[in-house]
């Protein structure tokens, strides 16, 4: 069974995620919360901007590194050289939102006068966002779990319910741009599906963040195995070198940790900022500077590290940015 994540405005006493069920099988709540951990150093920019962040609905780096970018509610956020901005560009509620060497995909809803369809389906940006180009299942569909492949611009879904070009619900891949779509079997993946992401280079290994573990597949999601167990997934991220898994996961405490493709015992245990009763929700690194990695949580707070999680430095808290 396949879900996708719902960030909170507000996390309460009884969890910090809701995932919710393909339409027809009903909902799931996460039933542990996280606990407080703090085992790495953090900065604290002590300025405050005036951008909020509303909803984190995804994370990602332009190409050149120079900016990192954060969608919401209300348009795209921006933190670059230390100060936060709004995107030049429509303030659509964007979901689903991920990044390529060569665009933007995302999905969700337009903004208020806009001229685009509701919902939008699957759709591309090649300025950085400034404009969007509804590219298919525009008034269908409503991507909220949408990943790409860095360099080839596949993109896979998970679709809640049937549409003129998936007949049932299920893992889909594209790699025209919408035009033509392929369900995936999903063999192996037996609870609900928290996140995808896709392999930088070769689009057909593709992992799945569940609630019992991190599954990986090497044929375009027809066949999974696992690579972690036995924890609930939350988030992971291909490492641009091709070779490892950044993991965001949640067993007693949230964890992050990158793992490598070829050899699953080899896993570095990454040092997490101080996370009260919240978890690593979306991941990105820098293309440009693979040590920089953003993390952004399900309370709405956001980090990067520029030295691979040695140090910490937060740019935002509970939505409220920071700016030097």
């Amino acid at each position: 069974m396949f879900s996708s994540k719902t960030i909170f405005t507000a996390v309460t006493t009884t969890g910090f995620a809701s995932l919710l069920a393909f339409g027809g099988f009903g909902a799931a709540t996460a039933g542990t919360r996280p606990s407080a951990t703090n085992t790495q150093t953090t900065k604290e920019i002590t300025g405050v901007a005036s951008i909020q962040l509303m909803h984190i609905h995804g994370l990602a780096y332009s190409a050149d590194g120079k900016q990192l970018l954060i969608p919401s509610h209300h348009g795209i956020a921006v933190y670059s050289d230390s100060v936060w901005s709004k995107m030049a560009g429509p303030e659509h509620d964007y979901m689903g939102f991920s990044a390529t060497r060569n665009a933007l995909y995302s999905s969700g809803h337009p903004a208020a006068g806009s001229n685009l369809v509701n919902p939008f389906g699957l759709i591309k940006s090649t300025d950085a966002g400034k404009t969007w180009r509804q590219l298919a299942l525009e008034g269908e569909s409503d991507f909220h779990t949408l990943a790409t492949s860095y360099e080839t611009d596949a993109v896979y879904v998970l679709n809640y319910r049937p549409n003129t070009r998936m007949p049932q619900a299920g893992l889909y891949l594209t790699q025209t741009d919408g035009m033509t779509w392929t369900r995936a079997a999903a063999d192996g993946l037996k609870t609900k599906v928290n996140a995808l992401a896709v392999h930088p280079s070769d689009a057909n290994i593709v992992a799945a963040g569940t609630a019992d573990g991190l599954y990986v597949s090497h044929d375009a999601g027809n066949h999974f195995e696992t690579l972690l167990g036995d924890t609930q997934v939350l988030a992971q991220w291909f490492d641009l070198d091709g070779e490892h898994l950044w993991v965001s996961s949640y067993a007693d405490s949230p964890a992050l940790n990158r793992i490598s493709l070829k050899d699953k015992s080899d896993m570095k245990k990454i040092g997490l900022p101080t996370l009260n009763e919240d978890a690593v929700a979306f991941m990105a690194q820098n293309p440009v500077r693979h040590q920089e990695l953003a993390i952004a949580t399900f309370k709405r707070s956001a980090y990067f590290t520029q030295d691979g999680g040695a140090t910490w430095t937060q740019i935002a808290d509970g939505g409220a940015t920071r700016d030097k």
